[in-house]
Formats: C-alpha cells, sequence, structure tokens
C-alpha cells in the first residue's frame, strides 16, 4: 500500500485541490447546496478559518488556516466528501478496491495540499482560487463565478472591488 506523505504543519494555512472521480460531471455547482451543508457541518464540528474557496463544476480549491496545533486537514477533508456524497446519494461506476473500501465513487481519492509559507505565497494562491474560474473559460472575471470566496472578501473591504488577476497569476 502506498505511503502518501502530508506536510503536516499545526496551526498552518494550506492550499488545497479536491475534485471528483468524474471530471466531466458538473455535481459541485449543480448540487452546491448539499456541498455548503456537508462542508458547514465538519467546519462547526472541526473548526477551521476558510481564507478562499471557489467551487467549480468538477472540483474546487481552497485554502484554510487550521487551529493552533491542529494539523489534521485530512480527517476535514475525509468527512466533508462523505457527507457531501451520502447527502447527494448518487453511485458512481467504481473499481474493485473502491467498492472494497465502501467508496460510492463521486470523489477521486486523496486530494492535493501546498503549505502556505509566507504571505507572497498566500496571495498567489488566492488569486489563483479567484481567478480558476476565468482559466476555465466559465467567465469572463473573477467576479461574475457566483461560488467564490472573492464576494465574501469584496464585501467585508479586504479585496477592491475591481480587483483583477495578474498578469500570469494562471501559468499563462
Amino acid at each position: 500500500m502506498p505511503n502518501y506523505r502530508r506536510a503536516r504543519v499545526p496551526g498552518g494555512t494550506y492550499f488545497f485541490t479536491v475534485a471528483l472521480a468524474d471530471r466531466n460531471r458538473r455535481d459541485l455547482v449543480e448540487h452546491i447546496d448539499l456541498l455548503r451543508q456537508a462542508y458547514g457541518e465538519v467546519a462547526r464540528k472541526r473548526p477551521f478559518a476558510t481564507e478562499a474557496i471557489v467551487i467549480l463544476p468538477d472540483h474546487l480549491h481552497a485554502i484554510w488556516r487550521l487551529p493552533e496545533g491542529d494539523a489534521d486537514f485530512s480527517t476535514r477533508w475525509k468527512e466533508i466528501k462523505a457527507g457531501f456524497s451520502k447527502r447527494f446519494g448518487a453511485r458512481r461506476p467504481r473499481s474493485g478496491s473502491k467498492r472494497a473500501k465502501g467508496e460510492v465513487g463521486v470523489w477521486q481519492r486523496r486530494f492535493w495540499e501546498h503549505v502556505i509559507r509566507d504571505p507572497a505565497d498566500m496571495a498567489a494562491h488566492m488569486a489563483y482560487c479567484w481567478g480558476n474560474p476565468v482559466k476555465h473559460g466559465l467567465v469572463a472575471r473573477p467576479t461574475d463565478w457566483e461560488a467564490s470566496s472573492i464576494h465574501r472578501d469584496i464585501r467585508a473591504g479586504r479585496v477592491p472591488p475591481e480587483w483583477a488577476v495578474p498578469e500570469g497569476a494562471f501559468g499563462e
């Protein structure tokens, strides 16, 4: 069995990418209410601060700040994915190993994480979150995408309403 190493920094800030198993589906935006319920339930039970988030049709990006002394983001993602899958109620084609582990085939196994190192790294990953719908051709401007924390941050005065993605922020 593979041994996946994860960077664990208690109280750290992390950038995540979490994806559906079938990248051609639109389940996250079509059933965003179910995702919000699962996410909120886990956030209440195992608190963390969502610094930025964007939900796209088949994947999401999030930046979390964990409580001091806490580095357990894996359990939180496992519970969010399970909570969404249970509420969603759908089963997707699965491998024998996924069936044996009781997985319903909605999500890709695991997720990708990156420890935020400094303010410049944080700014770059926030820009990536907010600009991702533009990168994927879903909208022309980050503020045109509803399922993004950019709206919360504009309302709070942390981001100017005319915020634009810096040139090259998406690896273009």
